[in-house]
């Protein structure tokens, strides 16, 4: 765990990990008074290692928290089982909302369908607020001969097998990106899981595999440094960072149907009051409105997604009932651990 000092929080001095800003300022003014205040150190649980998008989130997150409620914002990196062993320790955590829990799509929509021994359901999270939505992105290692999609997935074929792709984690949108890529054009392709994006980027960085399909708001600063080759986006359209990717499914009849954007955001253990869940929504806009963010989420390539706790509530069925219909027609089906 790592408490988030003040001077962390200093515009300009933003945590680092790997290139990437890993916080920023909160400023004075964004401390207002509530029917809700913590009375003690604020938990941020983070269901995955450090460098990834779920764990910017948190980190971003928790200046503002600090500033706003005068009370430590402690973010704890809790990985493994693609996202899953954090949310399980959230669900188990005490409902007055002193732990937050930073979700995405993984353990928060696919999981649900895709493991059969998931330890927590849904009714056991409040979902609060959306934060960041963007797509993932397909990339290579500079050694792979392939320049676009079609290439790739030709390479793919005629290395049937051969190739290692790597993955945030079991049941993240990165895994299940690139399973519903291969479906969908018959390749096939060994996965390769980490506890978290950061570390399978250093994989494909390095090396040690060749492909990966991952959030384009972690991978955008090695793309740009020319360490990963990127062929193309997950999404329906491109994305304003790098407009020059084309959308996979407009890269050949096999992928027409590919649609896939990634998301995160906040969630409280089921039975926290009402009036906690709306604060901690009231401080996430604050954060989603700060010029700061917005820059941050640009150089990202990821837009911001802010909603009511309802709103969000109907996004996460949406996705969930979205994600369990390609895992049930695929019959795809896991085991933790």
């Amino acid at each position: 765990m790592r408490q988030v000092h003040r001077r962390d929080a200093l515009w300009g001095g933003a945590l680092t990990m790997g290139g990437l800003a890993l916080g920023l300022a909160a400023p004075r003014t964004i401390r207002a008074q509530g029917a809700w205040r913590p009375t003690q150190t604020v938990r941020i649980v983070v269901p995955a290692a450090a460098a990834g998008t779920t764990d910017i989130m948190g980190r971003l997150l928790a200046p503002v928290l600090q500033e706003r409620w005068g009370q430590p914002a402690v973010v704890d990196n809790k990985s493994g089982a693609g996202g899953t062993l954090g949310t399980a320790e959230v669900v188990r955590a005490k409902p007055d909302g002193h732990t937050i829990l930073v979700g995405n799509i993984g353990p928060q929509a696919i999981a649900y369908s895709l493991f059969r021994n998931l330890p927590y359901r849904p009714e056991q999270l409040v979902p609060v607020s959306n934060m960041i939505r963007g797509p993932n992105a397909l990339m290579v290692h500079p050694s792979v001969p392939a320049r676009t999609v079609p290439e790739f997935i030709q390479y793919l074929k005629d290395n049937p097998g051969k190739l290692n792709y790597c993955t945030s984690g079991p049941g993240q949108s990165g895994h299940l990106s690139a399973v519903w890529m291969q479906q969908l054009t018959g390749t096939q392709a060994t996965a390769v899981h980490f506890r978290g994006a950061g570390p399978a980027m250093l994989a494909l960085v390095g090396g040690d595999v060749q492909f990966a399909v991952d959030n384009l708001t972690t991978a955008v600063e090695q793309i740009r440094a020319g360490k990963v080759r990127a062929l193309g986006v997950t999404s329906a359209e491109r994305n304003a960072q790098i407009p020059e990717l084309p959308p996979m499914r407009e890269t050949m009849p096999e992928l027409a149907e590919y649609d896939v954007s990634t998301w995160f955001g906040a969630f409280l253990p089921a039975g926290t009051p009402e009036a906690a869940v709306l604060e901690l929504n009231a401080a996430i806009k604050v954060l989603l409105e700060m010029p700061a963010t917005q820059r941050r989420f640009a150089e990202m390539g990821g837009v911001p997604a802010y909603g009511t706790p309802a709103e969000y509530a109907a996004f996460v069925r949406a996705e969930t009932e979205k994600w369990g219909s390609v895992v049930r027609r695929e019959g795809l089906q896991m085991d933790i651990g």
